[in-house]
């Protein structure tokens, strides 16, 4: 999958009933620049009334994410995976960014920590941070879902 992170910029009805300009990152899967601006567009369109411009598009680089229906936010974490040299018996670690839905810090950990118990793999979670992603569209839902299903078979 190729996920891009795209900023969309528009005028947000505040709590105050003051519409204010804001920019707020969204994370798109599509196959180009042209298709991710395309996407965002389409799936934001319900939910905005009035102008809307992309003001910018990013690669984003992910390796995994990790849907969680309860989490409102989305959690950046760097993991390392571990392996050793045979030759020198030295350990090597190789660095990849994954994403996870989640309500806290704690629960992206433990939902990196579920989402990785199927690989055989050694790995640490190096870092943990909250993005300011406030949504994430996939090209279909059945993602979400298989993931939501794999999660429930495992309860």
């Amino acid at each position: 999958m190729n996920w891009f992170e795209c900023k969309i910029t528009y005028e947000k009805m505040m709590e105050n009933g003051v519409p204010k300009k804001v920019t707020e990152p969204y994370l798109v899967d599509a196959l180009s620049f042209t298709e991710a601006e395309a996407r965002i567009l389409e799936e934001m369109k319900p939910f905005i009334s009035g102008e809307m411009t992309v003001a910018d598009i990013k690669r984003a680089r992910l390796s995994e994410l990790f849907f969680n229906e309860n989490g409102d936010r989305y959690y950046k974490a760097k993991v390392q995976f571990i392996t050793l040299d045979e030759k020198s018996g030295a350990e090597k670690k190789t660095s990849v960014q994954m994403l996870a839905q989640a309500s806290d810090v704690k629960e992206a950990i433990a939902i990196i920590d579920q989402g990785m118990k199927g690989t055989m793999a050694d790995y640490v979670i190096a870092s943990v941070s909250e993005t300011m992603i406030m949504d994430v569209f996939p090209f279909s839902t059945e993602s979400k879902k298989t993931v939501k299903e794999n999660k429930e078979n495992k309860e």
